[in-house]
């Protein structure tokens, strides 16, 4: 049905009231004034959805579902220490794991790096796959078909195979979609939204990190896998529902990334700091619980607590992070968390008594989350929100080879090493492995300070660019 409204033809669109720039269509579906919609044509049932203004409940269950897809995909990345404990422990069920920090390390970073890095190969399916639903629920069927498929490995190359190949790609086209669409529904709370979303990554951490760490003990490593890869199933595929595309949405040209925008310095140097930022942040998560049984002879259960405790305050400063950049500037509050992570990571792991120790787990927990939750709200201000897609494509590919050689060569620093209660045994032996978390300690906190200078240059860059500095940005 077409109506006539002051000269133009509305195609069954009715004002919300009388003067109202709003208007819905026949199913109540609010869309901007028909002015700025070609009415030549109809507009296909999705793109009409696509172009409506978001509501406030669509933004609450956008929320909700970001929240608990990072909470699966992010939670589980987070959780990969437990995992790495036991596969390189004397119980463990792959042949060559025990000892092999490097390799089994690796298993892990590959599958969290895909998280990322995959956002390469899935940008070009937004924009021609016609319903995203289809990339999402497929991303959730591979998940869940690697966690279920890697309970039957024995040979460290099946891991790479499941849990890190297979388990990677799914959890790309899962999470990418989801999280690069997110933004443009949100404007002044952009970053409390992204902050809400991410969050979730740390309570999946607090709540996945004990829970697989009991599984483990009571019903091994076989069932646990296959206990989680049901349990992706049934959280994820509600949440692969909920994604659609933003207003505005522009399928054209979404995936590739402007020539003369890759030369300039703020991208060069944003893409320098994301590959150092993601290869240092994942140490402490992947470390963390070997730390603890191995340096300062506490039992695994203690060190699952632990990874725990550090994903709930990440989880609680993503959010806080939020909120504050919307009042401080999500630039300035960013620099300060990356520099002061790094920071905390010389002044509270390099040589840590249990005390210090604790100290480290909380406040690196507060000060990384900050990073995470904004880098998608900083790329749309330097970069603007018509270049977001295909900028952020490429940070998250940079970013996921980072987290791929981040902790590898933290592995290939430690070398092999004793569990359990070193200093029963001879003195040296502990000293030895002190120094050699020290030097892993040094290198993680090398690469996040020098990524807090990388973003701190590209704070500087940007106001240059913009002809005037402003403290709040």
């Amino acid at each position: 049905m077409s109506l006539t409204v002051g000269g133009q033809e509305t195609h069954g669109l009715v004002p919300l009231s009388p003067g109202d720039s709003s208007w819905r269509n026949p199913r109540g579906l609010a869309i901007p004034d028909p002015g700025i919609v070609d009415t030549d044509v109809d507009l296909p049932p999705e793109d009409a959805v696509e172009n409506m203004r978001p509501t406030r409940t669509y933004q609450a269950l956008l929320l909700l579902s970001g929240f608990m897809m990072t909470f699966q995909t992010i939670g589980i990345n987070q959780c990969y220490g437990i995992f790495q404990e036991f596969y390189t422990s004397s119980e463990s069920n792959i042949s060559s794991g025990p000892g092999n920090e490097a390799l089994v390390s690796l298993v892990g970073t590959i599958g969290s790096g895909l998280t990322w890095s995959g956002s390469i190969f899935v940008s070009p399916l937004i924009s021609v796959v016609p319903n995203l639903k289809v990339i999402t629920l497929t991303g959730v069927l591979i998940m869940s078909l690697g966690i279920i498929l890697a309970s039957f490995s024995s040979e460290l190359w099946h891991l790479f195979m499941t849990q890190s190949l297979l388990y990677g790609v799914g959890s790309s086209l899962l999470y990418y979609p989801i999280m690069s669409l997110t933004p443009p529904f949100f404007d002044r709370h952009r970053g409390f939204a992204m902050g809400t979303v991410l969050a979730g990554s740390g309570i999946g951490g607090l709540v996945l990190a004990p829970a697989l760490h009991i599984l483990l003990e009571r019903v091994g490593i076989r069932l646990t896998l296959r206990i989680l890869g049901l349990w992706n199933l049934v959280v994820g595929i509600p949440v692969a529902c909920v994604v659609r595309r933003p207003p505005g949405f522009s399928r054209r040209g979404a995936a590739r990334i402007n020539l003369s925008l890759a030369k300039r310095g703020t991208f060069m140097l944003q893409s320098l700091a994301a590959f150092l930022q993601a290869a240092g942040n994942v140490i402490p998560l992947y470390y963390l619980t070997t730390y603890s049984t191995s340096v300062l002879s506490y039992s695994s259960s203690t060190g699952s607590l632990l990874l725990a405790v550090n994903s709930a305050t990440n989880s609680a400063s993503r959010i806080a992070m939020g909120v504050l950049a919307d009042h401080v500037g999500r630039q300035n509050t960013m620099i300060a968390s990356v520099l002061l992570s790094g920071i905390s990571v010389f002044a509270l792991w390099m040589d840590a008594s249990r005390a210090r120790f604790l100290a480290f787990v909380v406040l690196y927990g507060i000060y990384a989350g900050g990073y995470n939750a904004l880098l998608p709200t900083t790329i749309t201000e330097v970069y603007g929100v018509q270049n977001y897609a295909s900028v952020n494509a490429a940070i998250y590919f940079i970013r996921g080879l980072g987290a791929v050689f981040g902790a590898p060569i933290a592995g290939v620093i430690l070398g092999t090493h004793q569990r359990g209660n070193i200093s029963a045994g001879s003195s040296a032996a502990m000293s030895m492995l002190r120094g050699k978390y020290d030097s892993v300690a040094t290198y993680t906190g090398a690469l996040l300070v020098g990524a807090g200078v990388c973003v701190a240059y590209v704070r500087w860059l940007d106001s240059k660019a913009k002809g005037a500095w402003a403290w709040k940005a």
